[in-house]
């Protein structure tokens, strides 16, 4: 992959020095993080009017694919699992369960299949990129229920968008939520809820944050794009989210993205990561999917790179994507955290409807 630069429209804060893209080490002690390098901006006014670029081409780690790799993915059609791979759909791990019973000091992550995690910090329940949906467009229907029903959520105190791809911005799902609902997005996507009249939506760059009673709300940088219909390729941004609560407890959400420099320089600027919710599948074939999803390998390395405590996968077992079986990512991201010696009690590899609380 090419490292790209930084944001450079004049709300972002400046760059990191090119010593700070170094590998982090993973997992710091409780109380012994170091300090934010560079640090953080202060936060954005909520529901700002922005006025942004007309594209964000400039910010993708590699160039989309042109006519020759679109050629030889139609010629070599690995687009979904043949029937062995497909046999295991039985057998995917799917449990839901109540949600945890949380206080205000609690961290708690519950996984409601695909991106879409009930994530409960600093006494608030956030969303992220939540689709409840049984299909979505250019996809089959959902190989593994929803794990948590809609009508079992407490209150819904905010959302978080990683990008506006089907598979993480389901209009069915968000027209269930209160036009109320704070909804932080992607700089340049602040337009699509407005015209489904949300109220209180956050657009933010790339290190840019936000605060919600409490809750630091940062956007940070993914391996990744955005397209939505046939004209709109990139002109939205695209990245992930590092929640943080008023005890300094911290929870990245890494919404859609292949593996690379960014996820050392998250590290580095929000130190002391508790929980990283990482995406293990749609990897297959490789030399088409590499720049823009991780595989099982790679997703730990991030969690590494990122001195993330502990890893939740995500991005698998629900809707079929891409070639891989659809039980191997969860078989390859144990065998890739047993190789790198990590505490197993730290993969947080949950069925579909599973939760898990912080200690």
């Amino acid at each position: 992959m090419t490292q790209h630069s930084e944001p450079t429209t004049s709300t972002t804060p400046h760059a990191d020095p090119p010593h700070a893209a170094g590998p982090n080490p993973a997992g710091p002690a409780a109380g012994s993080s170091p300090a934010p390098y560079p640090p953080l901006a202060e936060p954005r006014p909520l529901a700002e009017r922005r006025v942004w670029p007309r594209t964000f081409h400039d910010r993708l780690t590699s160039p989309l694919p042109g006519l020759k790799g679109l050629a030889r993915f139609a010629r070599e059609g690995s687009t979904r699992p043949g029937p062995q791979g497909l046999a295991d759909i039985p057998r995917l791990p799917y449990a839901p369960g109540p949600l945890p019973r949380v206080g205000t000091r609690t961290v708690a992550a519950t996984w409601a299949g695909h991106a879409s995690w009930v994530v409960r910090i600093g006494g608030l329940t956030v969303l992220t990129d939540p689709v409840w949906s049984r299909r979505i467009l250019g996809t089959p229907a959902r190989i593994t229920p929803v794990g948590v029903a809609w009508e079992a959520l407490p209150r819904v105190d905010a959302v978080v968008i990683s990008h506006n791809h089907y598979d993480h911005l389901d209009a069915p799902t968000l027209r269930r939520l209160p036009c109320d609902t704070p909804v932080f997005v992607p700089a340049g996507l602040a337009g699509w809820f407005h015209r489904r009249r949300f109220t209180r939506v956050t657009e933010l760059d790339w290190w840019e944050a936000a605060e919600l009673k409490g809750v630091r709300f940062d956007f940070v940088p993914a391996h990744h794009w955005s397209k939505r219909t046939l004209t709109d390729t990139c002109r939205s941004l695209w990245g992930g989210w590092v929640l943080t609560d008023s005890d300094g407890q911290r929870v990245y959400f890494g919404g859609d993205t292949g593996y690379g420099h960014w996820f050392s320089r998250i590290g580095r600027r929000y130190p002391g990561i508790d929980l990283a919710l990482l995406p293990i599948g749609a990897y297959e074939p490789r030399w088409w999917l590499r720049d823009v999803h991780c595989d099982p390998e790679e997703a730990v390395l991030a969690a590494r790179d990122l001195g993330a405590r502990r890893m939740a996968p995500m991005h698998w077992a629900t809707f079929v994507l891409s070639a891989e079986p659809v039980l191997e990512p969860l078989t390859r991201v144990r065998a890739a955290w047993d190789r790198a010696g990590l505490p197993r009690e730290h993969l947080w590899d949950l069925p579909v409807g599973g939760s898990r609380v912080l200690e």
